[in-house]
């Protein structure tokens, strides 16, 4: 039977011991049912309000794109398509002139 790698490390070496699963290298207990809840991000814009995949987004500051002379003005209007955890850049969005860019969400607000 093979069991999901570990949420935490990522280990391959997983048991089941009644509802719960362990991981050994790493001690985390997890239920495989509650999984899907405890996945969803809290990823806030500049005002502190949640963002979800989906929502309609606008810069609240100029950004220079990397690697490009590119400047995306303040009020450029975005679609985001996924949250992704990470420190730098938390949402991939569709960028009104731009094409598909991540972009950190404390410099988004919710439109």
């Amino acid at each position: 039977m093979s069991f999901p790698p570990c949420p935490q490390c990522q280990s391959e070496f997983v048991y089941q011991d009644q509802n719960n699963l362990i991981c050994p290298e790493c001690a985390h207990e997890w239920n495989p049912n509650e999984l899907h809840e405890e996945e969803s991000l809290n990823i806030k814009d500049a005002n502190g309000t949640l963002l979800q995949e989906g929502d309609k987004v606008t810069l609240a500051k100029d950004l220079k794109v990397k690697g490009s002379s590119l400047v995306l003005k303040i009020g450029t209007k975005a679609v985001i398509r996924r949250i992704i955890e990470g420190k730098d850049h938390q949402l991939d969005c569709k960028v009104d002139g731009a094409g598909e860019m991540m972009v950190t969400a404390q410099f988004v607000k919710k439109a």
